[in-house]
């Protein structure tokens, strides 16, 4: 194969492989110390344009077709599929933020939020206030998820109260606070990649008419913005505990 293709399959692949570890090492980093959450996302953006750029030079390498042997050609595609790995994710994550509202507290009751008591302690020195944003946060939380909503079921409290523990465990939350008579459990879940903390309270209330109505708070402790987390984490949570009460109403 001539030099001219070689060296920009070279230059590709060390761009691609450098845009990889950037994305690999951007989350971790940050979770162990060793650059701030700003530090993080300069990573992330880095490894996007790194993958951009690295894609382009690979595709370049094609004005050579013809003079690439069984072995280019396979490092051509490694080359392009590392490129979409290292520039999709972080551009995923940029561009679900610009489709969902910059809120990191979501709860199926915004008129009378759940409120933390044993997540207190946990959220000292937290960037959010344990404290809910009001109607503000209410209206875009309304605009963009309209359906979110509590739980409500004939099924009694004290049943429903292990029903939710046992999601919770299901979840692979950290409980963190467990009151049947006050119907409140509260827990901590990890995000994957920076190891954020979000906290998590779920109450349970007996309905006038019978059986129990279930709701939730979920509040990222660091970011303007959780890209809709809170969001999805509610929803998934109470569509698997509905299930496991068995659907009943």
């Amino acid at each position: 194969m001539p030099a001219a293709p070689r060296f920009i399959l070279a230059l590709a692949a060390a761009l691609v492989s450098g845009s990889l570890g950037l994305l690999v090492i951007s989350g971790p980093g940050y979770t162990a110390g060793y650059w701030s959450l700003p530090g993080g996302f300069l990573l992330l953006r880095a490894a996007a344009a790194g993958g951009l750029a690295g894609g382009l030079l690979g595709l370049t390498s094609l004005w050579w077709r013809r003079m690439l042997t069984r072995g280019a050609w396979l490092t051509l595609a490694a080359i392009l599929a590392g490129a979409v790995v290292a520039s999709a994710v972080p551009a995923g994550w940029a561009r679900t933020g610009r489709t969902v509202p910059p809120i990191h507290d979501i709860t199926t009751d915004t008129e009378d939020p759940p409120q933390f008591v044993d997540a207190l302690p946990l959220r000292a020195g937290a960037r959010n206030p344990p404290e809910y944003g009001g109607p503000s946060v209410a209206a875009q939380q309304r605009a963009a998820w309209p359906d979110l909503g509590p739980l409500e079921t004939a099924v009694p409290r004290a049943e429903v109260h292990a029903a939710a523990r046992a999601a919770i465990a299901r979840a692979g939350w950290q409980l963190v606070g467990d009151d049947a008579e006050a119907g409140r459990l509260e827990a901590v879940a990890t995000t994957r990649w920076f190891r954020f903390k979000d906290d998590i309270v779920v109450r349970l209330r007996d309905r006038a008419e019978g059986g129990t109505r279930v709701d939730m708070r979920s509040k990222s402790r660091i970011g303007r913005s959780d890209l809709g987390t809170n969001a999805r984490r509610v929803t998934t949570y109470l569509a698997d505990l509905r299930t496991a009460l068995g659907g009943r109403r």
